[in-house]
């Protein structure tokens, strides 16, 4: 495909447009939340003060027995670093596998903004019609782009072959 294909492919998918109007959507709905959320916060602000108190008395007591935990874990540490090898390994291998996923999952994302926006752009639209519809003419190359093929020399428009509009008549 030639670069300039690919170039007009590129200005032309209106893909991250949507996609930029879907993620705008969504966050004027959750800001729309917000004041509510507030209201609640200021309710249960007694609370969670509470809750925070009994929390940090729990913390306090679990620093209490810490050193005995401590020395006990490293007395308990597994002295073959075969084991441990082998551990590493897995743990990276389900790392691998939980950033796969976290991109499969932000495809998906991105692919569910976009059609979110076209939504949005199509309901914004005063004729009301699809963004897909509308496809821009085609235009002439420019002659000063460069071949794929000779990087040195400017690309030369087709000239019209001599008789082939007589012919037509």
């Amino acid at each position: 495909m030639p670069i300039t294909d690919e170039i007009k492919k590129t200005l032309t998918d209106p893909t991250p447009l949507y996609a930029l109007a879907g993620a705008g959507d969504l966050a004027y709905e959750k800001l729309r939340e917000v004041p509510g959320l507030v209201e609640a916060l200021a309710a249960d602000r007694q609370g969670a003060q509470e809750k925070a108190t009994a929390r940090l008395h729990e913390a306090q007591e679990l620093l209490a027995g810490a050193p005995a935990k401590v020395t006990e874990a490293v007395t308990a540490f597994p002295a073959d670093l075969k084991v441990l090898q082998e551990r590493a390994q897995g743990f990276a291998l389900q790392q691998v596998a939980r950033a796969l996923e976290l991109a499969v999952r932000a495809k998906e994302t991105y692919d569910e903004l976009a059609e979110r926006g076209k939504v949005v752009v199509d309901k914004a639209r005063p004729q009301g019609g699809s963004a897909e519809a509308v496809e821009p003419a085609d235009e002439p190359v420019r002659a000063e782009l460069v071949d794929d093929a000779d990087t040195s020399a400017p690309k030369k428009p087709a000239k019209a072959r001599k008789g082939t509009a007589d012919a037509s008549e």
